[in-house]
């Protein structure tokens, strides 16, 4: 199993917004969270690499307590990809390099990983801030990938983009030979996406 939630609660100040959940994570499937606002989506999410933590209950991953694992080193396993894009300043190379430097890596070569995002691996020259949004988002998955993560966590990644840009990404999403969670709005972009869901 990928992740195993059990009987998970979380607090916002007085506000109850998980309480009680239990549900797995299939390894190998692509988990659609879905949900209305408020429910406790992303924040689900990020329990997953430990950008935040259940006041109650465990969440393990392949079997591991996360809270007992090195947290950097599961930020690097368990890649997340944010709703909204948030670039470095410099060149969309530069951004991309960010990921490895983080992992403690060497920088890998740029254009793969672009490619591998959707996008020409001749962007790599161009100043970040110039991309539309759609391919600022591109370039957060490629940030990711660079981390050679065991499986990739996405909040909303379509949630800001035109439909050409959306099918672009759920395209590219397809394509990816490794474990996803999506937590999304849309429905249809569920049952487009997922083979396994996990309904708050």
């Amino acid at each position: 199993m990928l992740f195993e939630l059990e009987d998970v609660r979380v607090l916002r100040g007085d506000t109850v917004v998980l309480d009680g959940l239990s549900a797995q994570l299939p390894d190998g499937a692509v988990t659609a969270i879905t949900g209305p606002s408020g429910a406790g989506k992303s924040t689900l999410l990020r329990l997953l690499n430990r950008l935040a933590d259940p006041d109650a209950g465990a969440v393990r991953f392949r079997g591991s307590d996360v809270r007992r694992l090195d947290v950097l080193e599961l930020r690097r396993r368990v890649g997340l990809v944010a709703q909204l894009p948030a670039l470095l300043e410099g060149t969309v190379a530069e951004c991309v390099a960010a990921g490895a430097r983080f992992a403690g890596r060497a920088e890998p070569a740029c254009g793969p990983l672009l490619e591998r995002a959707g996008l020409d691996a001749s962007l790599g020259a161009r100043a970040a801030d110039q991309l539309s949004v759609g391919q600022q988002q591109r370039v957060m998955l490629a940030r990711a990938l660079a981390l050679e993560p065991e499986v990739l966590l996405l909040d909303e990644p379509t949630s800001a983009l035109d439909p050409d840009s959306r099918e672009a990404i759920e395209r590219t999403l397809r394509e990816l030979a490794i474990p996803l969670v999506i937590v999304t709005h849309d429905a249809a972009q569920a049952e487009r996406l997922a083979t396994h869901h996990i309904a708050l």
